[in-house]
């Protein structure tokens, strides 16, 4: 006896695996594959209603926005850039940073690089009416620190809401 004997689906007799093996509703791996195969699905399906593919660049520049009654700041780590390369724009409550970061030199030679380069660009929502005449931005070494300051309708909105034993 040989040990294509032993499987019968292995034989030329016209046998095949049994359904379990295959495509079976209840088998756990292909379940998971399906669930798999439906999320992408429904993720680029999500894109194609925006036109086309956001670019992934992993949310960079990493930023850090602080709030107080007053006034709300946004920091953005920005290393290897220079002040000519951003761009900030403020669109109703939502603030928009944009720049290019350029290689320094055209190194063809280079195997291998970590560094990142070309355009981004960050929408920040601000959830807050700004006075826009009074926005400070200022940029030092690497590191961009943007003040807005709330209007005064923004900040009379805020309600203190006592809890209660």
């Amino acid at each position: 006896m040989s040990v294509r004997d032993l499987i019968p689906w292995g034989r030329d007799n016209g046998n095949r695996p049994p359904a379990l093996y295959r495509d079976d509703q209840h088998n756990p791996v292909f379940s998971l594959h399906r669930e798999v195969n439906r999320l992408f699905d429904d993720m680029y399906r999500s894109f194609d209603s925006l036109g086309s593919l956001p670019p992934f660049n992993g949310g960079w520049p990493k930023v850090e926005v602080s709030e107080t009654a007053g006034d709300i700041k946004v920091t953005a780590e920005i290393p290897g850039m220079e002040e000519k390369d951003l761009e900030i724009l403020l669109d109703g409550d939502t603030l928009t940073l944009r720049g290019e970061k350029r290689a320094e030199s055209e190194n063809k030679e280079r195997q291998f690089s970590e560094r990142y380069y070309g355009r981004f660009e960050r929408h920040i929502p601000l959830g807050y009416e700004v006075e826009q005449d009074k926005i400070d931005a200022r940029f030092r070494n690497g590191v961009l620190t943007v003040v807005l300051p709330k209007s005064e309708r923004a900040q009379s909105q805020v309600k203190r809401i006592a809890i209660k034993h």
